[in-house]
């Protein structure tokens, strides 16, 4: 009886172990400990990695384009483009391949962009590297079987922000001459100023950006289809965040869809899109089917022979 209680309790204290040592690495660097998992309980998926590239001379302007077997350059697939979060001081694309393991194999190209971060990143350089990403993409994206008229931008936290503002404000996209089927913003900031956290007065208040800065000040009639993600337990990016640019959209006249879920936090949205969570949550098939709707081929009604 001695020996099975002992034995009992040394389960309980490795699980307490394993456990702490668990959300320690979670919280150093979450999307990395999300893309372990993923691989160790999901596999490869048959997601390839197709183009290792960089877009700029600076170690942070990191392209990586993912690509499902069935990838054909005779029938091009629609592109999604997502940009990690990070406080716009930290984080890295190649600790988000759970997000094309998750994409690819639905009939996406998924391209994971980097963008120069901290003091390199500040306004508008985080904008401008996005959307430099963005228009190579759609330039070498073709060779990997990508449509590069079928573009889907996505982003989570401050990566939400850099997607949305660079749809919204037109200047940035002209540049490109890149016109996106739909944007998805995962738990992003787009109405937060005055600057009232560090990371947003490092980001923006160093550098004088005001209103102009807040996505929330760009809606207008003509802006792509989003659909806004956000946890209403949120508490770093609070969700009055969304329900403020989808009500200036809809003022404006444009199409958004919103989904809010009662019991996610902030890193909710992203974790769904890792295994094992992916099969047991609905937000990453809301995603998929909001991408394939925006950017399916429409077909040109024929004229009726006389």
């Amino acid at each position: 009886m001695k020996r099975a209680m002992k034995i009992g309790l040394g389960i309980v204290l490795f699980l307490l172990l394993a456990g702490g040592l668990l959300l320690l690495a979670i919280r150093t660097n979450g999307p990395a400990v999300l893309n372990g998992i993923d691989r160790l309980t999901g596999g490869g998926r048959g997601v390839t990695l197709v183009s290792n590239t960089q877009y700029g001379p600076h170690r942070d302007q990191k392209l990586r384009i993912y690509a499902p077997a069935k990838a054909d350059r005779d029938q091009p697939l629609p592109i999604i483009i997502f940009v990690h979060g990070g406080s716009w001081s930290w984080g890295d694309p190649d600790d988000y391949t759970f997000i094309a393991r998750a994409l690819a194999p639905e009939g996406f190209v998924v391209a994971l962009a980097g963008y120069r971060l901290g003091k390199d990143g500040r306004y508008p350089a985080m904008l401008e590297d996005t959307v430099t990403a963005i228009g190579q993409t759609a330039r070498i994206a073709p060779q990997f079987g990508g449509d590069p008229n079928r573009v889907i931008l996505a982003g989570h936290s401050a990566g939400a922000y850099n997607v949305v503002q660079a749809a919204l404000e037109e200047k940035w996209l002209s540049r490109i001459r890149v016109i996106p089927r739909g944007v998805v913003g995962l738990a992003g900031p787009y109405d937060f100023y005055p600057f009232d956290k560090d990371s947003s007065r490092d980001a923006f208040g160093s550098v004088g950006a005001g209103p102009e800065s807040q996505p929330v000040n760009h809606a207008r009639h003509n802006a792509p289809p989003m659909l806004l993600v956000h946890g209403e337990r949120d508490t770093l990016v609070k969700p009055r965040n969304t329900r403020a640019l989808a009500k200036a959209l809809r003022d404006a006249g444009a199409p958004v869809e919103t989904r809010f879920y009662g019991s996610f936090d902030h890193n909710a949205p992203l974790i769904s899109f890792a295994s094992p969570w992916r099969n047991s949550r609905d937000m990453d098939d809301a995603v998929v089917e909001f991408a394939r709707r925006v950017s399916k081929v429409s077909v040109p009604v024929q004229a009726e022979s006389p």
